[in-house]
């Protein structure tokens, strides 16, 4: 009789510690982020310079601060997509992270399947946002857009505690 009650009580505490451990990676450490005015969606002019502000509307975004690739953003832009891609600096490299499923707008498998068909274009929109991080943007051809952080080629060899490759900025100390 007492194993039955110990195997019911490990059985617990496995269900509680798993339910646990969803509500944290899937709810607890994210906020949303409200939006703040232009400077909340800015895209690199080709040849360098700042980020600048691009038109858009509907913003929503989320953000933990548990991890800097966690931000996810979705919003639309009023310019057209080609207009934007000779103005702004196009990524061919960029894949979207999953997002929570509660953030609805931002579906990881549906916006990595238009940029491979060309159904959307990507964007840098801030280079070394902090040390090894790029922030994202993807634009769909309806106007919707998205936006994501990403680790670039410099946090990934700092963040593995490899040299870093030429022409990446100093790495913080450690």
């Amino acid at each position: 009789m007492s194993g039955r009650l110990i195997g019911l009580f490990l059985l617990a505490v496995a269900v509680i510690g798993g339910v646990g451990i969803w509500y944290l990676q899937i709810h607890a450490f994210y906020e949303e982020v409200p939006p703040s005015g232009p400077r909340d969606v800015v895209l690199t002019p080709q040849g360098g310079g700042a980020p600048e502000p691009v038109a858009h509307d509907d913003f929503r975004a989320i953000d933990s601060a548990s991890s800097p690739i966690r931000y996810r953003a979705c919003f639309t832009v009023e310019a057209e997509r080609a207009a934007l891609a000779e103005a702004y600096v196009t990524l061919d490299d960029a894949v979207p992270l999953v997002a929570p499923g509660w953030f609805d707008c931002f579906d990881a498998d549906a916006i990595g399947a238009a940029l491979e068909a060309g159904r959307a274009t990507a964007f840098m929109s801030v280079a070394q946002l902090e040390y090894g991080i790029d922030r994202v943007v993807a634009v769909f051809e309806d106007g919707r857009g998205v936006a994501w952080n990403r680790i670039n080629d410099c946090g990934a060899a700092f963040f593995d505690g490899d040299p870093v490759p030429p022409g990446c900025p100093p790495p913080p100390e450690t």
